[in-house]
């Protein structure tokens, strides 16, 4: 395994002469792919890649093979399930003690419970430190994938104007070229891959924070499904995971902050203690440091330029509330070793590939980050939300479709106008039976509120 650094801003064209570290370590191996991160998107891109018979570079920064994400919930969404199965992680996440949950939703209008007999995949909940070096060390035994750990890409290669390789230089200053015919940036939502390549940054404010911690301690009602509180517009959640320990976690709007920064930790034992039904975290003892963020800017970046493709959060890094971020690492990366498989192996023009997984990345995502950048301004509930989430509080069949959407098995577009359809009728019921009727006039219904 090499052990390998890196700092510049340049890009570099294939016929100019290459500059070469202290020591002569340049390397003329050529692979189908170069991916510069070894997290979870990276890791599943490689794994993928390599069943489909491509010879992969999988570039990491850190050395240490338990090095994982400390500053990300663990939460995988339940639409990210079935590619955990097919990368062959599940069986082995549910062996190292991951629990299996749906998502229960606390709303003034009561609670929205997952339906007892729904066909959906459970979400799936396994703590950072021991999800990514498994999902490491199974890319590194993929046949096919060569890690190159404690090495971090310095500059792109281009020739005719589209990415072919990185240059990348170690610790100890030894500089590295890996040709590639694709080069996959995976390396989070600070990319050095998409900044050398001037992939255009779109960012959205946000306008929470968020702080969580791991517990031991009584478990939280319903567990082991995850509760999470919709205070409108304040968010607190209470994740069951392995090793008997719960993620209690809170994302207020920064009118909170100042309580927060004088004590981090009392702050949040107070914030989730105080929650209407609230969870045991005033029995439960801190076993983990505070963890979180004050700033998280939603970034967005076009999934691909010539040569290149991003993966991840390096292609959208969007607002953790709804816990979507690691699932669509393992989906997204699914979708681009589907998408480009055929043009590493020769069979089409790569850039092919590049468009169908650019069409494919926006088609499934763009609906719903649109609407999840939108509450992370920190505002509270519109009319159509109050209208859903009052109304599947109040009817089953609403709430099984709810949960389709919120896990994102279905996209908004085609799930909203049937969803909106149902809550109208299912509050306009609630309202005739408390006791307005029909009368000449058309009772007055807070359509708002749900009332």
């Amino acid at each position: 395994m090499a052990n390998h650094t890196l700092h510049t801003d340049r890009t570099v064209d294939e016929r100019s002469d290459v500059p070469r570290g202290d020591s002569d370590g340049a390397r003329e191996d050529s692979y189908d792919a170069v991916i510069a991160g070894a997290s979870l998107a990276g890791c599943a891109t490689a794994i993928l890649l390599a069943r489909h018979g491509a010879r992969v570079a999988l570039v990491e920064r850190k050395p240490g093979p338990d090095a994982f994400k400390r500053i990300c919930g663990h939460f995988i969404q339940s639409s990210a399930a079935p590619a955990l199965e097919r990368l062959g992680l599940l069986e082995e996440i549910e062996g190292l003690g991951g629990v299996r949950s749906r998502l229960r939703l606390w709303t003034r209008w009561g609670l929205i419970l997952p339906p007892q007999d729904s066909s959906l995949p459970r979400c799936v909940n396994l703590r950072r430190e021991r999800l990514d070096p498994l999902v490491r060390r199974t890319a590194a035994n993929a046949p096919g994938v060569e890690l190159i750990a404690g090495t971090s890409v310095e500059e792109l290669v281009h020739r005719d104007g589209r990415a072919c390789g990185v240059e990348a230089r170690s610790r100890e200053g030894r500089r590295v070229r890996l040709p590639a015919k694709l080069v996959i940036g995976a390396d989070g939502r600070d990319s050095r891959v998409a900044e050398l390549a001037g992939v255009k940054t779109r960012t959205t404010p946000h306008g929470r924070f968020s702080y969580a911690a791991y517990f031991e301690g009584p478990a939280p009602a319903g567990s082991p499904d995850a509760t999470i509180w919709l205070l409108d517009p304040q968010w607190a959640a209470a994740f069951p995971t392995d090793s008997g320990l719960t993620m209690y976690a809170c994302m207020p709007t920064k009118d909170y902050l100042p309580e927060f920064k004088r004590d981090l930790a009392g702050a949040l034992v107070r914030f989730l203690s105080d929650l209407p039904d609230a969870p045991p975290i005033a029995e439960s003892r801190m076993v983990s440091p505070v963890l979180g963020k004050i700033e998280m800017p939603n970034l967005r970046r076009g999934p691909v330029a010539p040569g290149l493709a991003l993966v991840g959060d390096a292609a959208l890094a969007t607002d953790p509330l709804w816990g979507v971020g690691c699932g669509w690492a393992f989906q997204s990366a699914e979708w681009l070793a589907e998408s480009v498989a055929p043009g590493l192996l020769g069979e089409e023009p790569v850039e092919r590939g590049l468009q169908r997984y650019r069409k494919r990345f926006r088609g499934q995502l763009a609906g719903h980050t649109a609407l999840i950048h939108d509450y992370a301004t920190g505002r509270s509930f519109s009319p159509v939300e109050r209208l859903l989430f009052s109304a599947a509080a109040r009817d089953a069949g609403l709430a099984a479709r709810l949960e389709a959407f919120g896990t994102r098995h279905v996209a908004p577009e085609r799930s909203m106008p049937s969803m909106l359809a149902r809550a109208v009728a299912v509050n306009v019921r609630h309202r005739l039976r408390r006791g307005a009727w029909w009368s000449g006039d058309s009772p007055r219904i807070d359509w708002a509120h749900g009332r």
